[in-house]
Formats: C-alpha cells, structure tokens, sequence
C-alpha cells in the first residue's frame, strides 16, 4: 500500500495514503476530457495522461468534487476550503506510477491531480445562500461524515516552534491538546515525541497518550492529512514487527481512526489481523468499539463477524469489550449471546477518552441490549 521500493508503483491517495482505483470515464457529465475517481476517504481526483494540462485537470476534480455545481466550485477558496494534491509519473493504460518514466519504451509524464474538501458540502453550500433549497435536493452530499473545521492558518510571520521531547511529554501528560497542535503544524517530530510516549510502562499513561494523540492528529490532519497517514503506516509495521513491542501503538491507532474517521477509515479492516493475539485482543477489540460509536457503518465493512465468539471468551475484559462493539454496531446476530451475559458481575476497566471507567460484563450487556432495541 502506498509508497514502496519497487519501480513501479499502485498510485496511493496523499491524503490518506490508500490505494486509490484506475479513474473511469464520467458519467453523464457536460465536461468530460478528464476520467475521474474517488478515494474512500473523500478525496477525488482526475487524471492527465500527458502531464501538460494540470490546470484543465484541477478545474475539472474541483467541479467534479462540488458534484457539477459551478457556481459552489469558483466561490471555494484553496486550503481554507480544499486540499490539493498531485502524483506524478502517473501512466494511465496501466494504473501504475512509474519512478523510471517510461513503460517498455513509453515515455510515461502523467499525472494523478486530488482535491479534498475540507467542510461539509451542505456547509459550503451557504456561501451561494441558497437557504431556501434543502441541501440533499440541490447537490448530492460527497461523504456521510461530518467534516471538522479546518485548523486557523497561523501567522507566516511567527517565530515557528521547535519541538524538544521533554517539553512534547510535559504538554502531553498535561492534556493541551491545542499547544500540541501547534507544535506539530510547525516541527512534525511532535509525532514522534508523542508516540515515544506510548511506551511508558503506567497502562493509564499510555491510554491517556493513546486519547491525546488522536485529538491533535485529528486537528493536524485537517491541514496535513498526510504526516498523519505516514505515521500510521509507521504505527503498523511497528505492530507487525515480531522485534519490537507495540505498547499503545493500536490503542493510538484505534483513536486516531476515530477521531478522523472520514479520512482514516480505511485503515481500520487492519486493526482485525491483531485480533487473534492475547496480548492484542481487548486493544483490537476497544479500537472497533470506539470507533463504532461515531461510525458503526465503517465497522460493520470488516469481516467484524470474526469477533462474534467473543461474546462468550472466558477472559472478561475479551468478553466485555466484544460486547461494547457489538452493542455498538447493532449486531443483532449475537443478540441472544449477549442476553445471556446481563447477571455477569465480572469487573473490567474499560477506557472512554483516555480515562479508566470501571463496570462490568453485565453492565456493558445491558447498555449493548438497549442500543439494539433503541430503533425498535
């Protein structure tokens, strides 16, 4: 996925660092020179098989991102209402990215153009004031996430801060999450400093940690979608490395995925490969369950039925936490499991925005029971 040592690369989006699908032909559009895509964090893009006309190119993505609605297009003012970026060495016939620029004797100089936006559409649509005209009426909205407010430009003039790791851990411990995102907007080894924090042998320690990376990733990634995204490829190979200990790296994951769900949903499907590791298990499983709480629908996207047993495990905190996720995507399936589980008066902790919470197995059954019967 992404970037890697091989000539010839699948093309990655570069605000969540997903592989991104061969652009298509546009469907019944008046303006159509470009074929075009959307990666599943939002972004969209539009293909230039020959690399000279970037700027037809990125007319073309941002009306294609305002749903054919020109008039919103020329009112969004760059960066404050959208991101752009650009893959080079682009070839078009083989959907691959070629650092050698050239395909058998072909010379390749295509280029992939992206645009994010960075509100909500039905937002940006009041800068026409169309109050009148519901939103869902006039334009398609793009994405059934609700998108947080770009992050202030600061002060080009300002003395930039450097960021020294004592001072990263203070500010971290602390909670100041807005001092934080100040230090990363101007020296990512913020990043760094702060996942250095996740080893810290205190578990309440590195949950907190875990909680406050997530936030300021979450606000440093409305201006740099991408540090964030390298940083959790960084997170997982860490994970995956049989060397090293990966102590809060997927409760970090778990928060950052759900603090920024919009962008970073993709990742989630990886957090399942842990799941199977007792020394993993109730991390993978708390991940799932908070990021279901804000968007149950990515959840149920994995191949979640794998957890469906858990619901029965003889650990308790496996079984709380199994319990906590499923109550959470309405898992009806397990339904009758998890009655079974409402006089358990097994004691866990479970960790709501970095703080310890105690309950119990039964506690959690009930509250999962009445999130399932809320619609009924």
């Amino acid at each position: 996925m992404g970037k890697g040592a091989t000539t010839n690369l699948r093309p990655w989006c570069p605000f969540c660092g997903q592989d991104v699908q061969q652009p298509q032909e546009p469907v019944q559009r008046k303006m159509d020179e470009f074929k075009v895509g959307t990666c599943q964090c939002g972004a969209v893009y539009t293909s230039d098989p020959t690399g000279f006309n970037v700027g037809a190119a990125m007319v073309e993505c941002l009306n294609y991102a305002c749903n054919d609605n020109w008039d919103l297009a020329w009112e969004l003012m760059p960066d404050d209402d959208y991101l752009t970026g650009i893959l080079d060495d682009y070839d078009e016939v083989t959907h691959q990215v070629c650092k050698n620029r050239s395909i058998d004797g072909r010379k390749v100089s295509g280029v992939l153009y992206f645009i994010r936006l960075t509100r909500d559409i039905s937002e940006l649509s009041h800068k026409l004031k169309v109050h009148k005209i519901k939103t869902n009426e006039q334009i398609k909205p793009i994405s059934k996430f609700v998108i947080p407010q770009m992050e202030p430009a600061r002060d080009p003039k300002r003395k930039k801060k450097r960021a020294k790791k004592q001072e990263i851990k203070e500010l971290a411990f602390a909670g100041d999450i807005d001092s934080l995102v100040d230090f990363a907007l101007d020296d990512l080894k913020t990043l760094r400093f702060m996942q250095r924090l996740l080893y810290d042998p205190e578990e309440d320690k590195r949950w907190h940690c875990a909680h406050v990376l997530g936030q300021v990733s979450a606000r440093l990634s409305t201006r740099k979608p991408g540090a964030v995204s390298d940083m959790l490829h960084r997170m997982y190979e860490s994970c995956t490395d049989s060397a090293s200990t990966h102590w809060g790296l997927l409760e970090a994951i778990g928060s950052i995925i759900a603090a920024r769900a919009d962008i970073f949903g993709g990742f989630a499907k990886h957090l399942l490969m842990f799941r199977g590791l007792p020394t993993s298990r109730v991390q993978v499983l708390w991940a799932m369950g908070t990021l279901a709480e804000k968007n149950p629908e990515i959840v149920r996207a994995t191949p979640i039925y794998s957890v469906f047993e858990d619901v029965d495990h003889p650990d308790s905190f496996t079984r709380g936490h199994a319990i906590r996720l499923l109550g959470r995507i309405k898992a009806l399936e397990v339904k009758s499991e998890i009655e079974k589980q409402v006089d358990d008066a097994a004691e866990l902790t479970v960790y709501e925005e970095g703080k310890p919470m105690q309950t119990t197995v039964g506690e959690l059954a009930r509250e999962a029971l009445e999130l399932m019967t809320q619609d009924e």
